[in-house]
């Protein structure tokens, strides 16, 4: 049987008219006749000629959907470059619960894009209408946009570190710059709302800058959640 380098396997991307090999714990498997792999690509996101070992963890397929296809080969055991060392404990608790390598950063930055834009929405609802009880709102929101913020962060560093090999993915380092900017914004909004409760009620100096940040968290978590989208959805350039 056939043993495949990594830079051999990647010969076989389903492009002009190549066929289309993808691995899987050490099993190089021919999937040229799935509709799902037409092209090379695999729902506009795994690519053929790559080792699924990793990514099809986080499926929501179990791997042995690859043994209806056959198997051409093996791949040659080898380090890649950018692969992380994976501390033993925490290699076995992976083993065991597959979706700590790819869930937790998806599903907790779902909170602060939400409770940022909530922080503005209520902002404007309360500069529209008046009423107190927005102002409070974006205080509440704010606070727990913070949190949340800093609970994304670390599990973004996490899963960078992890599934990146902490890599400089420019996607990635915009993401950390923004979240930066982001967290201090909101522990700055939420410092002078705490101090001042009345900063927008009584309309001073210093309220515009409670404003501004109130306003501006809502652009910032955009850019961090477009980026953040175009790695778990990219959009091949024409």
């Amino acid at each position: 049987m056939q043993e495949f380098t990594r830079e051999e396997l990647a010969e076989y991307n389903g492009e002009n008219d190549k066929k289309v090999y993808v691995a899987h714990k050490g099993k190089v498997y021919d999937v040229t006749d799935s509709k799902m792999w037409k092209g090379g690509t695999h729902m506009k996101r795994h690519k053929a000629g790559t080792d699924l070992s990793t990514d099809i963890q986080a499926a929501p397929h179990e791997p042995d959907v690859l043994e209806r296809y056959p198997q051409v080969g093996r791949l040659q055991k080898e380090r890649d470059p950018g692969e992380v060392e994976v501390p033993y404990l925490l290699s076995r608790l992976l083993e065991k619960v597959p979706m700590l390598r790819r869930h937790p950063h998806p599903m907790t930055v779902h909170f602060p894009i939400a409770f940022m834009f909530a922080t503005t929405l209520f902002t404007l609802l309360y500069l529209i209408t008046g009423i107190t009880a927005f102002d409070a709102t974006v205080f509440h929101c704010l606070s727990a946009g913070l949190f949340f913020t800093l609970v994304g962060m670390a599990t973004g560093w996490y899963t960078w570190w992890l599934n990146y090999g902490a890599q400089p993915v420019r996607a990635v380092q915009i993401k950390k710059r923004i979240s930066v900017i982001l967290a201090v914004a909101a522990a700055i909004g939420f410092l002078l709302r705490l101090a001042i409760s009345d900063i927008l009620i009584n309309f001073r100096g210093i309220s515009i800058v409670y404003l501004a940040v109130a306003l501006g968290v809502l652009p910032l978590v955009t850019i961090i959640g477009w980026y953040g989208a175009s790695l778990t959805f990219p959009v091949e350039k024409e």
